[in-house]
């Protein structure tokens, strides 16, 4: 791979984790008119047509082979599905610094102790080095601020669901890479979100009239199309496709951003403080993943052309 194309797939994680990032609030503000069940489903029941129109454009081709209807539906029901709903009531039943944390976290970590078991990738020393600086960053990044982390009672619900978050979502990762070698990552994201929607509309059913419809205004409506447009149709399809290109351990590292922009969001936009410890924990971070980045290579399998 080029290197002026590998640093191309490297902005658009750090793009995709931006967005991510500024999601946690978005999502918390969405669950006050939605269910998570609810908010979830019309996430990506609504970014079905993009995806499909999308794919159409771009491949000529939106079917499916059969053979790959037990695999794909599998992946939809807990990669979709169940992490999906999982990431919404983690953030709805503890605070955003520990659902940031323990769904981030050890998310990268998992990652590269289960990447052997899916794939070919390699754990090198800068890999090893520059993830732990990050690591080392993102917790100085949630701790520093003004919440820290909360372990009481009250939030263990939604600590123990974060947590876990970051185990299947390490473990859906390396499950899609197979895949979107032999097809692509906008034909995978496609279909495993169509088996994902399928499974999630039962859950649903409560859900549809506890909401005033009628009294939906512009901050639901702005809410629901930035999850369905920005944080799904775009940045799950940039995701997987420098995911694809990178490597799953080392893109899954530059979810430690996810927070650092959430931060910064609230600077910004909320009118939040910065402390000297996020501060520090942002350059911990910066030198970790740009360490990684530099490397030469990606430390994965030969790619194969799509079929």
């Amino acid at each position: 791979m080029k290197q002026e194309r590998k640093w191309m797939y490297y902005i658009g994680l750090a793009v995709c984790a931006a967005i991510w990032g500024a999601n946690f609030g978005v999502s918390r503000k969405g669950m006050e008119t939605f269910d998570p069940e609810l908010f979830a489903f019309l996430r990506f029941s609504l970014a079905l047509p993009f995806f499909f129109l999308i794919l159409k454009l771009k491949e000529g081709r939106i079917g499916l082979p059969f053979k790959m209807v037990p695999r794909l539906a599998l992946m939809g029901l807990f990669g979709i599905t169940g992490l999906e709903i999982m990431v919404m009531y983690s953030i709805k039943y503890t605070t955003l610094a520990n659902a940031s944390l323990l769904n981030v976290a050890p998310w990268p970590i998992f990652a590269a102790l289960f990447g052997p078991f899916f794939l070919r990738e390699r754990i090198t020393s800068r890999l090893a080095i520059g993830g732990i600086a990050a690591m080392v960053g993102v917790c100085f990044i949630i701790l520093g601020g003004g919440a820290g982390l909360d372990v009481s009672s009250d939030n263990m619900v939604g600590n123990v669901l974060a947590f876990a978050v970051s185990i299947i979502g390490a473990l859906f990762n390396l499950a899609c890479m197979p895949l979107m070698r032999q097809y692509s990552p906008l034909f995978v994201s496609t279909w495993y979100t169509v088996f994902g929607v399928a499974f999630m509309l039962p859950l649903t059913i409560p859900s549809w009239g506890k909401v005033d419809w009628s009294a939906l205004g512009g901050d639901e409506y702005t809410a629901i199309a930035f999850n369905v447009l920005v944080c799904t149709v775009f940045a799950i399809t940039a995701w997987n496709a420098s995911m694809l290109r990178i490597g799953a351990t080392r893109a899954n590292f530059f979810r430690y951003l996810v927070p650092a922009f959430a931060v910064a969001a609230g600077y910004l936009f909320f009118d939040e403080s910065i402390s000297a410890w996020q501060l520090a924990g942002g350059v911990f971070m910066a030198a970790g993943l740009a360490w990684i980045s530099m490397e030469r290579g990606d430390g994965t399998t030969i790619l194969q052309k799509p079929v």
